[in-house]
């Protein structure tokens, strides 16, 4: 890859790996938009993304579980049953215009949850009674639908708890973090036992570039809320990418 592209690459994950840590996220479907407006081929782009998942929400799970937010009664219905059916995803190779048109669903799906979530604010809700049946179909849903695509299911859970008046908005950052990091570890080792193909030679710069903007958007989260305009900013791009994924 040209190392201008790279370098463009770089930046913009390092912005979106700062923003989507502030909010207990692994940023992955920000990094499959920006790897699409590369010109990514299909292939390389759900190792990648997962990958750096992993990288950003293990620092987001660390800053948010030392703030005293986690809940483990919330975690784990929704993590047990996910993290099988990431693995059973990760192992699934859907054709490459498939795998477009689906991807390129869930990029504007994050984009109109990014745009709600800045609109509506970071207001605390009641805490409500937690269906552990229901919890685990839901995890199990969004375990298959992580491994198919190499999004951790943060972007789905995050708005799921908050609806729901499961948790609140520190809670709700503090059990995704976890969720998205073991969601993308189980897809991860599936895609890697299906085909141990080497990174390419230009994942270093973007794993460093998300360690920098991870680690600082999970300090800054796990303290104060990011900026709205970021999230409709990002949103605006997300949503640009996803329908060059579906429409092209």
């Amino acid at each position: 890859m040209d190392p201008t592209l790279v370098a463009t690459l770089a930046a913009a994950m390092l912005a979106a790996a700062f923003l989507y840590a502030a909010v207990g996220h692994g940023g992955a479907s920000a990094y499959i938009a920006a790897m699409a407006l590369a010109g990514v081929a299909p292939a390389e782009m759900r190792p990648m993304a997962l990958m750096l998942n992993v990288v950003v929400s293990s620092l987001a799970t660390y800053k948010f579980w030392r703030t005293g937010h986690f809940r483990w009664g919330l975690f784990w219905p929704f993590t047990a049953a996910s993290i099988p059916m990431a693995y059973v995803g990760g192992a699934i190779v859907l054709p490459g215009a498939a795998y477009k048109v689906l991807v390129g669903l869930v990029l504007v799906y994050a984009a109109w949850q990014l745009w709600w979530s800045a609109r509506a604010g970071e207001q605390p809700r009641p805490g409500r009674l937690l269906s552990v049946p229901l919890a685990m179909i839901i995890g199990a849903a969004l375990g298959v639908l992580s491994g198919l695509t190499g999004v951790g299911g943060g972007i789905f859970l995050s708005p799921l708890l908050l609806l729901a008046g499961w948790a609140g908005t520190k809670q709700t950052s503090a059990v995704v973090a976890p969720f998205i990091l073991l969601n993308s570890l189980a897809a991860l080792a599936a895609g890697l036992a299906r085909n141990p193909a080497p990174a390419p030679d230009y994942a270093l710069w973007l794993v460093v570039a998300v360690l920098i903007g991870g680690w600082a958007g999970a300090e800054y989260g796990s303290r104060r809320f990011a900026n709205p305009l970021l999230r409709q900013i990002l949103a605006v791009v997300l949503g640009i990418a996803g329908g060059k994924m579906v429409l092209v």
